[in-house]
């Protein structure tokens, strides 16, 4: 089985990402230079994407990763190095609507390649952190930033559960792959809202553990995009992406 395909079942709610507290990369003892030079060894930068406007480092099908067994990787669960539909959709979003985020402080989690910090950095947020677990993808998200010329905040801690009058914006694209995982999520940002009236935004191509949970009557629809053909040809059919946000803050 090839790797994304593997991730890809991973991402169905099989295991996956970033399981809450957990830190699965195999590369964990090492530095951060030498993450940043096997990301670089075996990605490269892309742009076929729904925000051709950022370069990314991602494996794609020019990669001999795309097609190597689990094993004969040298990241565990690369996650990062994949552009899924709903962190497309979600930085499509930021760099069309630059009014919605300029000046906040904006915190993405599950940030993956970083590109969502990224569109916000470049569209005016007064200050970015990009939260991930995994310390590849940490790297990976030191490289991207770097590459696009931006400045953002590298967090590896779980933020996830804790609340913070400091984040004015939080958004997160394609977290919702997993029921138990979803419950930990939507607890948190609904505390985070009420509390502090945070703006909580969600890229999501319809995965059934968000649209099959009662949350839904509090997602107001703010934007929907076609997915570019390689992303529909990496995401099972896929079509769409929509981006939400959270309004539990009004009820």
């Amino acid at each position: 089985m090839g790797l994304l395909k593997t991730l890809s079942i991973l991402a169905s709610g099989h295991g996956g990402y970033r399981t809450l507290g957990s830190n699965r990369s195999v590369s964990s003892g090492q530095n951060n230079e030498a993450r940043a030079k096997l990301i670089l060894r075996h990605t490269v930068m892309s742009r076929d994407h729904l925000t051709p406007e950022i370069g990314l480092r991602l494996i794609t099908p020019e990669c001999v990763l795309w097609r190597a067994r689990e094993e004969e990787s040298p990241f565990k669960d690369p996650f990062w190095a994949i552009y899924w539909p709903g962190g497309q959709v979600l930085t499509r979003f930021i760099l069309d609507n630059p009014d919605l985020f300029r000046g906040d402080a904006l915190l993405d989690v599950g940030s993956g390649c970083g590109a969502a910090a990224i569109a916000a950095a470049r569209v005016g947020a007064s200050s970015v952190i990009a939260n991930d677990i995994d310390p590849n993808a940490i790297s990976a998200i030191m490289l991207n930033a770097a590459m696009n010329n931006v400045n953002v905040v590298v967090e590896s801690g779980n933020l996830i559960g804790q609340v913070n009058n400091k984040w004015k914006t939080i958004v997160l694209g394609d977290m919702f792959y997993d029921a138990a995982f979803r419950d930990v999520m939507i607890d948190w940002l609904t505390m985070q809202c009420r509390e502090f009236k945070s703006n909580v935004f969600i890229g999501d191509p319809g995965r059934l553990p968000l649209i099959e949970h009662p949350i839904k009557s509090h997602l107001r629809k703010v934007g929907q995009y076609v997915l570019p053909k390689r992303c529909r040809e990496e995401n099972n059919g896929m079509t769409e992406g929509f981006v939400w946000q959270l309004n539990v803050k009004y009820t």
